[in-house]
């Protein structure tokens, strides 16, 4: 007997995967508020869980206990700063925006030009030239793109209310991932081994690696290195620390370290003649510059290095993409892809280095086509 089968109901299918698509986008539109506090929350609890389980031994075994401890530390680590920077930057910006904006902002004298050796007399020479044309004048020609500038960093406000708000959420859905993260791994897991079987497993494996190596081994370093060189700013009496300080976790975020921040004011310090601090934040200086090739390979681990460029891409782009929250959602996810990409591409055996052998193996795949045109 033939089975004859049965036609397929094309309407039916159509009908049922765009329900299922309605649905989804439904269930997405409504979580969009809670998705980036969520991936930020989810980060954290990947790269600490270690931590948690430590404190959890220690604390006679009560997970309710490492829980409060582990919020609170998150408390500390993340609101309270914040909440400082913002204080400072509104603090010691307020002024300058109210001088530019009534126009009584004038240019300095600049006369610590006259001690640059060979070309300082040069320089204050061209400098006052400038200003006797007529600084007002300059400023005239400046003000306005100083005003757009001042203008974009005011309305940034928004972005940084969205900020706080989203480290309310990280706390929240971190203090709940750390309750009950077994089972929402087990659930994880369960559904990528539904979707693609072991390789969905193993794929959910590889990006908590290349999460916590990426958490660990960039973003920390980078606050590791901004915080021990704002300390050296405040000691050495710099100006306006605090908000150098935020400057440097940028340029260590985006691997330029924080040498950008810290030359600038040791040549500050020597040109105030204050030779003393001056070296004493040089020496500081060489060891905050390096010690991230001590802290970055001791916190990936080894083998979970990652290429510069994907970094440095991750960190702009999501600053440009998220906001603030971008710096530490954006190189995990390109680290994820990345990781993703480079286990699935060497599931197969590497192409043959001989080009004799590869021109063998097409002239057989030929001799076969030609063999079954035959037939």
């Amino acid at each position: 007997m033939v089975s004859l089968r049965q036609p397929k109901d094309i309407p039916q299918i159509l009908l049922s995967v765009l329900f299922l698509a309605l649905i989804i986008t439904a269930c997405l539109w409504i979580i969009q508020p809670f998705i980036l506090g969520f991936a930020w929350a989810g980060t954290i609890v990947i790269a600490t869980w270690p931590v948690l389980l430590r404190l959890q031994r220690l604390l006679f075994g009560r997970r309710s206990l490492a829980v409060l401890v582990m919020t609170l530390l998150l408390f500390l680590l993340f609101v309270i700063p914040v909440a400082l920077l913002v204080n400072s930057l509104v603090d010691g910006s307020g002024p300058l925006i109210h001088d530019i904006t009534s126009g009584s902002f004038t240019l300095p004298d600049f006369a610590w030009l006259n001690s640059i050796p060979f070309i300082g007399a040069k320089l204050y020479g061209a400098w006052h030239s400038l200003l006797d044309m007529g600084g007002t004048a300059i400023m005239a020609k400046v003000r306005p793109y100083i005003g757009a500038t001042t203008t974009w960093f005011v309305g940034q406000a928004a972005h940084i209310g969205r900020f706080l708000l989203h480290c309310g959420l990280m706390l929240l859905f971190s203090a709940l991932l750390y309750w009950r993260g077994e089972k929402v791994a087990y659930g994880i897991r369960y559904f990528a081994t539904r979707l693609a079987g072991r390789r969905g497993d193993a794929a959910v494996l590889l990006a908590g690696q290349a999460i916590r190596a990426v958490a660990l081994g960039v973003v920390v370093t980078a606050l590791v290195q901004a915080v021990l060189g704002g300390f050296g700013l405040a000691i050495s009496g710099v100006p306006y620390a605090t908000l150098l300080t935020v400057v440097m976790v940028f340029t260590c975020l985006v691997q330029l370290g924080p040498l950008p921040v810290l030359i600038p004011s040791i040549i500050w310090l020597y040109w105030s003649g204050d030779t003393t601090w001056g070296t004493v934040l040089l020496v500081w200086s060489c060891v905050v510059g390096t010690m991230d090739n001590v802290i970055r390979p001791v916190l990936i681990r080894m083998g979970a290095d990652l290429p510069m460029i994907l970094i440095l891409s991750g960190v702009i782009g999501g600053l440009v993409a998220f906001g603030m929250i971008g710096l530490f959602i954006g190189p995990v996810l390109l680290a994820v892809s990345w990781r993703l990409y480079d286990a699935w591409v060497h599931e197969v055996p590497p192409p043959p280095d001989n080009p004799d052998q590869v021109l063998a193996e097409l002239e057989e795949i030929e001799d076969d086509s030609e063999q079954a045109a035959k037939l």
